[in-house]
């Protein structure tokens, strides 16, 4: 899921422009934590990119649950070839056997629908999202099926840039935290609170350079 300063994906609505919070961010994590100190160099003027599209951003977030990053790009790339202008109404009229032509298990297929319906029949307040507190946009998003808090959580980086989120649920951010912090023994979900309550108000910032140390270069 972590991006880098340029996106491959041809997906839609991509969004350059580096988060306005991440250079001060950079700064402040160096400062207080020395393996941040010593990892955020190594990734020069690489930063989180973002898509602007809510449901591009969800949809991609379902494709990516469970599987390997390299798997999921396989199958959004097809995804993206078989419906080049990705929007609800397009997607719904792909139906069930092309979704799942493009790789998709028989419940990804289920919940990417059932997203669309939910976006093209406006029960879900996307034009609101922006205003609305972290917690309030996951509450609204984990009723839709297939959403998961994981996948909210992937959405408030990745289209609402929210600065300070800690996806606990996130295997890669778990295995950094033991990579980096812990020289790679088991880490629980306390464990991993504990190194975070240092990185507030920029835990998302902390946790895509820990994606970054595990996977240098993002797999688009």
């Amino acid at each position: 899921m972590a991006l880098q300063s340029r996106d491959k994906s041809g997906g839609a609505g991509r969004q350059v422009a580096v988060p306005p919070y991440w250079e001060e961010a950079k700064a402040e994590l160096m400062r207080r934590d020395r393996i941040m100190n010593k990892l955020i160099p190594q990734f020069g003027d690489l930063h989180l990119v973002g898509h602007d599209d809510p449901f591009t951003t969800l949809a991609r977030s379902i494709v990516n649950q469970q599987v390997t990053p390299k798997a999921a790009n396989a199958a959004w790339q097809k995804l993206l070839l078989a419906i080049p202008k990705f929007t609800p109404a397009l997607v719904i009229k792909a139906g069930a056997v092309e979704l799942a032509a493009c790789g998709l298990s028989k419940r990804k297929t289920e919940y990417i629908l059932d997203l669309a319906d939910n976006f093209k029949a406006r029960k879900v307040h996307a034009g609101e999202w922006h205003q609305m507190e972290d917690e309030a946009v996951i509450a609204e998003l984990v009723q839709i099926r297939g959403i998961t808090r994981w996948t909210a959580e992937m959405f408030l980086i990745f289209n609402l840039l929210r600065p300070n989120v800690l996806p606990l649920d996130d295997p890669r951010l778990i295995a950094g935290i033991s990579h980096n912090y812990f020289s790679g023994e088991p880490v629980s979900r306390s464990d991993a609170r504990e190194v975070s309550a240092n990185w507030e108000p920029y835990r998302t910032v902390a946790t895509w350079y820990l994606w970054r140390s595990l996977d240098p270069v993002p797999v688009e």
